[in-house]
């Protein structure tokens, strides 16, 4: 009976989103699941080129930290970004468009999958370049503090990257400067195909990475959206008041390999159908809907217009005339 009450004290404590805040996630996550799935198909087809990286069970994170961020804030992130793009606002259409190479894609159809940019959603990348976002991130933040705004920079990348010199640097002068933003290492445990106990010191406890320079960090559950925004809630306050910069590992996992290409052989069939069965940031939200009295036709309705949306994304992806030749000058800075 004691334990049973522990845990009830113990659910009864976790964060909790409001019943149209729930419904918000929902839609938002099955739109990136959707959206991921379907790119996966396409690039079997042959109409996406280059790399692809899914993001397909780490919805809860962007998703979460969106719902936390106020207008203004601005977001950058590494190479597995769909699931970001989306969250931001951006249009399907136009994000499908640029994985297919075409001319109506944000990047005009020359970045593919790994650099797509909108500076009316406040999205900044995008970045194939392990480790990149940290310094790119904390530049945006800097602009902040000089413009003398609120704006935080919401900045993401994995755990692998958090092990790169350039990510130590950053850390430092955001630090130094108390700059506004927020690193957020999303910890999905493989990096490449590396489990993260194999190449990283002190593997479970990324988020006190930044001590040596005075960041305090905090680690959430990045498989529950309603964690994630509380933690990235109390994060944004504490880099929106002039405190600097904090740290906050969400560990996270990724059911797809690294890339389209990674057959994934590193880890057990047993390891991710434990994850998707019992962990999955979707079905934990819909199970939570129904308790609250959601029905099941309701949710099922939801999931059926976002295939549409995304079926209606990949036509006009396919469809969509490839970019001029000319686009190949165009662009480019010359020095």
């Amino acid at each position: 009976m004691d334990q049973a009450r522990e845990r009830q004290a113990a659910e009864a404590k976790k964060p909790r989103l409001t019943p149209d805040g729930e419904l918000e996630a929902y839609r938002n996550m099955l739109l990136i699941r959707r959206f991921e799935e379907k790119a996966g198909q396409l690039y079997g087809m042959g109409f996406i080129g280059g790399f692809c990286h899914l993001y397909i069970g780490q919805e809860a994170v962007v998703t979460g930290m969106m719902m936390a961020k106020r207008e203004g804030d601005q977001v950058i992130t590494a190479y597995r970004d769909h699931g970001h793009m989306l969250a931001t606002g951006m249009d399907p259409k136009g994000v499908m468009a640029e994985l297919t190479g075409r001319r109506s894609g944000y990047s005009k159809g020359k970045g593919g999958s790994m650099h797509m940019f909108s500076v009316e959603k406040q999205f900044y990348g995008g970045h194939g370049i392990v480790g990149t976002p940290a310094p790119l991130g904390s530049g945006i933040a800097f602009a902040n503090k000089y413009r003398g705004n609120d704006h935080v920079c919401l900045t993401f990348f994995g755990e692998g990257a958090a092990n790169q010199g350039q990510v130590y640097e950053s850390f430092n002068m955001a630090s130094l400067w108390k700059l506004p933003v927020v690193f957020i290492i999303e910890n999905n445990h493989y990096a490449m195909g590396t489990a993260v106990e194999r190449a990283t010191a002190q593997a479970k406890e990324l988020y006190h990475r930044g001590l040596a320079f005075g960041i305090p960090g905090e680690q959430v559950d990045g498989m529950d959206v309603a964690a994630v925004k509380a933690a990235g809630m109390r994060a944004l306050e504490h880099a929106r008041s002039g405190k600097g910069p904090m740290i906050l590992e969400a560990l996270t996992y990724r059911y797809r390999g690294h890339s389209m290409s990674d057959p994934a052989k590193y880890r057990t069939r047993e390891e991710v159908k434990d994850m998707r069965q019992h962990h999955d940031p979707i079905e934990l939200v819909h199970q939570r809907l129904i308790e609250a009295g959601r029905s099941g036709d309701e949710l099922k309705s939801i999931d059926r217009d976002i295939r549409a949306i995304v079926n209606e994304a990949a036509d006009f992806a396919q469809n969509d005339p490839e970019p001029d030749p000319d686009e190949l000058w165009t662009d480019v800075m010359a020095i």
